[in-house]
């Protein structure tokens, strides 16, 4: 087909113009306003005068309020979202460039109140409100302080929550535990956004996890029960306890100053610092802050400070992406990116050490100062698209050995991969009376994790049905599949991306296209197919873990969806040459659907628009087409 030759070529020629003088690819990772309104608060508290990069912020989160007042975290969000609408509420108010009466905050005054009020926003914004002294601090804080001394192999400890939440957790205990506020003279007064303020605030008290540590028997509940009763230890155990999560975080500030290079966790941290005492002009906060205004990127509305910057990711996918296009590893831009991604490997040990103690580093994270917290998605993207590279040179060949070696490490023992560290799902943990307990405190094997790694390995390190660790991934996989022949994938949104990791996962290892699964699996994808030949599914699928159709067609999910057909059928179906015609008119298109969040990070809580998906998948799904149907005829 011509049309997809040039579609190819159109969208080769949008990815070679976007690279950056260091060979990455550095696209927007887009997510709610709540990180601007973030940005916002840190700018006031911290008596940073900088009004020009106010106006930008409090410019984007204007230009995306709703005509109802809310705020969304997508676009087919019933009315809004109440945490996102509290959270850019607070921020204009404190940005000092709206009042209360202006008909926009009195909108949006009147969905919070609609919807329940502060009290049922959730955890973070509760604590960005409470920072403030407009939410009142509970008396204890769930995860008490004391776990931060007990030894990563005790029955229970801090290291039993997966390192994204652990930087999250820390700096949150820490304020929590001081109720710190930090109230300034632009501090708004949220006392109209309590519906009803005789409710207790939602954080549970500390006697429901001494309850819960009980029942479980584990170690925990005897520092309780029996060392915090000496009358000469609390106060210390206490101060310890402390001073351990403070430095938790210091040892896992990156070079630029953020924490893990994630802007909530540094948000946190910041306040966490000041509680601790430190000035607002202290080096480490200041440090923070540039870091922070290094993650912002210039929107159409505005600047908006990333959650994470995505440069590894995206340059590992666009380099892969390219090479699958045509372009050989010799091509001036695949040789820069792939010296970029050389220089990205994770060469250090991080906190994946702790339950994988056999694995040597060689991994690679998300961002580009990343330097400790490497992961499965990362390393996979990263050793696709170095795979030609490693066949001509010893350094890449050596690179190459070495994330692959990290990478089998890091298997579960159920057989599945997981994001970021080997077998941390506790089920203690995960079923801690906590918001976000059972889907971002633990890290347990995923389907979209596991297929993407079978397809790795199976496609470019030369793994078949037959290995052990395929044989076990295979299993896992199949008892994963639903009933009606999804999968679910937790990175992705959602049936869709993760049916797509499973089938072409499996294809690339040697399962039959003829198995059952596969065939239900096929079956399932093809009934989905929208009239215009493509595929799109709605965030909701993610919050109510069922499949809910978006009712339009995307670029990332229709071309995971054509992918997936691709790897299992020898010859172009009719669902195969609608799903082309549509992706073979994707560049051009626009429109709310180009830019839809199709990426995971926080069910219910947060999602992600990634700006180089829509030339990523479609760029690997038509050069699959052309390699597989056209080219071979």
């Amino acid at each position: 087909m011509r049309e997809v030759g040039e579609e190819i070529s159109r969208i080769q020629s949008v990815v070679l113009r976007s690279q950056q003088p260091d060979g990455s690819w550095r696209f927007c990772l887009e997510s709610s306003p709540t990180t601007d309104a973030h940005m916002i608060i840190l700018l006031r508290t911290l008596g940073i005068d900088d009004e020009q990069l106010m106006d930008g912020l409090t410019a984007r989160i204007t230009d995306l309020q709703q005509e109802n007042g809310a705020w969304k975290l997508y676009p087919d969000e019933a009315e809004g979202n109440l945490s996102t609408t509290v959270d850019c509420y607070y921020a204009l108010l404190l940005s000092r460039r709206y009042e209360k009466n202006v008909p926009r905050m009195a909108r949006a005054r009147a969905f919070i109140r609609s919807k329940g009020g502060l009290g049922e926003a959730n955890l973070l914004t509760k604590f960005a409100t409470a920072l403030a002294g407009q939410y009142k601090w509970p008396a204890h804080f769930l995860v008490p302080v004391e776990i931060a001394l007990l030894p990563p192999r005790s029955p229970i400890s801090f290291y039993d929550f997966v390192g994204y939440a652990r930087v999250h957790l820390a700096p949150m205990m820490i304020v929590a535990d001081r109720k710190y506020v930090k109230a300034t003279a632009d501090t708004p007064d949220l006392s109209d956004l309590h519906v009803n303020p005789s409710v207790a605030p939602g954080v549970y008290p500390h006697r429901m996890l001494e309850r819960f540590m009980r029942d479980g028997q584990n170690f925990l509940a005897a520092i309780h029960e029996h060392v915090v009763r000496l009358p000469f230890l609390p106060g210390l155990l206490h101060e310890l306890s402390l001073r351990r999560l403070e430095q938790f975080m210091l040892a896992r500030v990156e070079a630029d100053g953020t924490l893990y290079n994630y802007s909530t966790s540094t948000f946190f941290m910041i306040f966490a610092l000041l509680a601790r005492g430190y000035s607002p002009r202290d080096p480490l906060i200041v440090k923070a802050m540039s870091g922070l205004r290094e993650s912002l990127y210039e929107t159409a509305q505005g600047p908006h400070l990333q959650l994470a910057t995505s440069a590894v990711w995206d340059t590992a996918l666009l380099s892969h992406a390219l090479q699958q296009s045509g372009l050989p590893a010799s091509h001036p831009a695949i040789q820069r990116a792939n010296r970029y991604l050389l220089q990205k490997q994770q060469l250090t040990f991080g906190d994946w050490k702790i339950r994988n103690p056999a694995g040597t580093p060689g991994g690679w994270g998300f961002s580009h100062y990343n330097t400790m917290n490497p992961d499965i998605d990362d390393t996979t993207a990263a050793l696709r698209a170095l795979r030609s590279q490693s066949r001509l040179d010893k350094t890449a060949a050596a690179a190459w050995k070495r994330g692959l070696d990290w990478l089998l490490s890091m298997q579960n023992d159920d057989g599945g991969w997981p994001a970021f560290e080997k077998n941390t799902d506790s089920p203690l943990i995960s079923s801690l009376p906590i918001e976000g307990a059972d889907t971002v405190s633990t890290d347990p094997s995923s389907v979209d994790l596991t297929g993407r790694t079978l397809e790795f390995l199976g496609r470019y390190a030369g793994y078949k049905e037959s290995d052990a660790p395929v044989q076990k991934a295979i299993r896992w996989l199949l008892a994963q599949q639903e009933k009606d022949g999804s999968w679910y994938g937790r990175w992705g949104i959602a049936y869709l991306y993760g049916t797509w990791a499973a089938l072409t996962g499996m294809m690339a290892v040697g399962v039959s296209p003829d198995h059952p699964a596969v065939q239900k699996a096929v079956d399932w994808l093809t009934r989905q197919q929208n009239a215009d030949g493509g595929w799109g599914e709605s965030c909701h699928s993610d919050e109510k873990k069922t499949y809910v159709p978006l009712g339009a067609s995307t670029p990332s999910q229709t071309a995971w969806a054509l992918d997936a057909l691709i790897a299992v059928h020898s010859r172009p179906t009719p669902a195969i040459e609608r799903g082309v015609a549509y992706l073979s008119r994707q560049s051009q298109a626009t429109g709310w659907t180009t830019s839809y969040p199709t990426g995971g990070g926080r069910p219910g809580g947060t999602y992600f628009a990634y700006h180089s998906y829509r030339w990523i998948w479609p760029l690997i799904a038509l050069s699959h087409y052309q390699r597989k149907y056209v080219s071979a005829s």
